[in-house]
């Protein structure tokens, strides 16, 4: 499925087979990520740890608890963005946290707007969620543009909200919210 404004990127959910290249797209954008990433291991990224996860994502995609999509090079098939709802909570909450990361070569080409519309399209009319939160640290401008052009709103402040880069790091709490009445 092409849900992108260009021809040339395929977007679909994220599955077994696509180890190796999930291991390829963050170990090539390991400097471009450090600033807003946890700390990881060096053997966080190996294609190994990746089919491991991906065996664990895809069981949370099917309990519904998590979903998450890249957007593919139509011509390499290379990932050259990535966005992600975790924490899916059903009940009275219906609710989720949206991440993404895009390729530092990629960066600007709008690639990371249409896949983030997508997920939230699918947050809201396949899961069924109230609101999609998403936070970023007050000096991450690109992440701040990109969660304003999709219609989230400033919630809040958190100081020392979590550990990135092996600093407790300030964030700035977004959501956006259904357009339509959820059950």
């Amino acid at each position: 499925m092409n849900q992108t404004n260009s021809p040339n990127v395929i977007v679909r959910r994220i599955v077994i087979d696509d180890a190796t290249k999930l291991s390829q797209f963050y170990f090539k954008n390991q400097t471009h990520f450090k600033p807003w990433e946890p700390s990881r291991s060096d053997d966080y990224h190996t294609i190994a740890a990746w089919q491991k996860r991906l065996v664990e994502y895809d069981k949370e995609h099917q309990l519904k608890t998590s979903a998450h999509f890249a957007a593919f090079n139509a011509t390499d098939h290379n990932i050259i963005a990535c966005c992600s709802l975790t924490n899916v909570i059903q009940g009275p909450f219906k609710a989720c946290y949206l991440g993404f990361g895009v390729d530092e070569d990629h960066e600007g080409q709008g690639v990371m707007t249409s896949l983030c519309r997508y997920v939230v399209d699918i947050a809201f009319n396949n899961l069924c969620l109230n609101r999609v939160m998403a936070n970023y640290m007050p000096e991450n401008t690109r992440s701040k543009k990109l969660l304003t052009s999709l219609g989230f709103e400033e919630e809040g402040y958190a100081k020392r909200y979590l550990k990135i880069n092996g600093q407790w790091r300030d964030h700035v709490l977004t959501a956006m919210h259904n357009p339509k009445e959820v059950d």
